[in-house]
């Protein structure tokens, strides 16, 4: 460990922000809300004594820079928004990990680094209040789908740029920060895994190989509104029962793709009455997986079972696309610098990918050369109050993370 790097320092500050900005239920950082500026201006504290810039690009993104020989910049990134009755760790952990790494790499080299070193909280990574996550880094990659985005609304009806422009965020300019990215030559970010992974291995830290790809779909299965009591089971074109067999074929296709997840997360009937044979079906499929050759095998064999599955019940099939994002796998060259980093720290490591998206994928979708490192989550629960993580694998999380910056700050020189 380096002489001035002090992990606990860091576990302090965590709690530090989790006293100030929440409460008996969990975290309440919501983007562009009171208390998520409250913690930036905390945050923003942090920083008192050293020779940094810190200014908020037109996106809303906070950026700290400490300038070095190269104008070639190092970016650690993370976002200290929060979902509601969030966890105490998701999203904060990577930037106050960033601060201390900042402080470690000051003191090294005397405020001049070999190379530039930028911290940056990413705007609205959840997208808990619009339903739009990723949007500081996507309008900064240039990914962020300005219509879409337009016509977002909370729960309140305050549309999306009236919310942010009361943060002095001119919606029509965000992309204007595609900019800060002019020099960036690495992004690396720190987060708890979110799921059962690393708990399941009983290992603190892992590598990640990238983001999942996501296809995401709604399939509506169309029959025949029927009597429940006089109409033969031999006679019925039930929706509901050719939309039920894709309960069980999903796993099957996930099971075939190797590290692939699908998900039926909500299904509606029509008329969804308890007398009547079920007239429609609609479902919810979401699809994932880092290898974009798997995912496109994985939709086309959902897409096949669900037309033998209609044939078979004498119904039909629609399918509408939702959303789609393709897989990011990260720099193989950077994930290498990850798990040497992990093994000096921990003695072993794990390779796994992500199912969550993060702000990495939009720093990889920008060409970025791009990381992550992973520390294992308790109970394997992300977004609740119970998320946690042991505080000794924090401290080896930030040790490992300050190996990988300083291993990629002399990859940067090399390339």
């Amino acid at each position: 460990m380096s002489n001035c790097l002090n992990p606990l320092r860091t576990i302090d500050e965590l709690k530090q922000l989790r006293s100030l900005t929440g409460d008996e239920n969990g975290a309440q950082r919501v983007a562009f809300t009171e208390v998520w500026a409250k913690a930036r201006t905390w945050y923003k504290n942090l920083y008192s004594g050293l020779a940094v810039d810190i200014h908020t690009d037109e996106a809303g993104n906070l950026w700290v820079t400490l300038q070095g020989a190269s104008e070639r910049a190092l970016i650690i990134g993370g976002h200290i928004d929060s979902v509601p009755n969030g966890g105490w760790l998701d999203g904060c952990l990577n930037v106050l990990a960033g601060v201390e790494i900042l402080r470690r790499i000051h003191s090294e080299y005397d405020g001049k680094p070999p190379v530039t070193v930028r911290i940056v909280d990413w705007a609205d990574e959840e997208g808990a209040r619009f339903g739009k996550s990723l949007f500081g880094s996507s309008a900064c990659s240039g990914n962020l789908d300005m219509d879409e985005a337009r016509g977002l609304k909370d729960k309140e009806g305050v549309s999306l740029p009236d919310a942010i422009a009361a943060h002095g965020i001119d919606f029509e300019n965000v992309k204007a920060s595609h900019k800060e990215l002019k020099n960036a030559a690495a992004y690396i970010e720190l987060h708890i895994e979110q799921g059962p992974v690393l708990l399941d291995l009983d290992l603190p830290l892992g590598a990640v190989l990238g983001t999942f790809g996501v296809e995401r779909h709604a399939i509506t299965f169309h029959g025949q509104a029927a009597h429940s009591g006089s109409t033969p089971m031999n006679r019925r074109r039930d929706a509901f029962l050719a939309a039920a067999k894709m309960g069980s074929e999903i796993y099957q296709i996930a099971a075939r793709s190797g590290q692939g997840v699908c998900t039926i997360g909500s299904c509606t009937t029509k008329p969804g009455i308890v007398t009547s044979v079920v007239e429609e079906c609609r479902i919810t499929l979401d699809q994932r997986h880092l290898d974009v050759d798997a995912l496109k095998k994985m939709l086309a064999e959902a897409r096949d079972a669900s037309e033998r599955f209609a044939k078979e019940g004498n119904v039909s099939v629609s399918w509408e696309r939702l959303w789609q994002i393709a897989p990011h796998p990260f720099n193989s060259g950077l994930v290498q610098l990850c798990d040497e980093s992990i093994r000096e720290t921990c003695g072993v490591s794990h390779l796994l990918p992500s199912g969550p998206l993060h702000d990495a994928a939009e720093a990889a979708a920008a060409g970025i050369p791009t990381v992550m490192m992973f520390v294992q989550s308790l109970h394997g629960i992300s977004h609740n109050k119970i998320e946690d993580t042991k505080e000794e694998h924090l401290v080896q999380s930030v040790i490992a993370f300050d190996k990988l910056a300083t291993k990629t700050m002399a990859w940067i020189l090399e390339q």
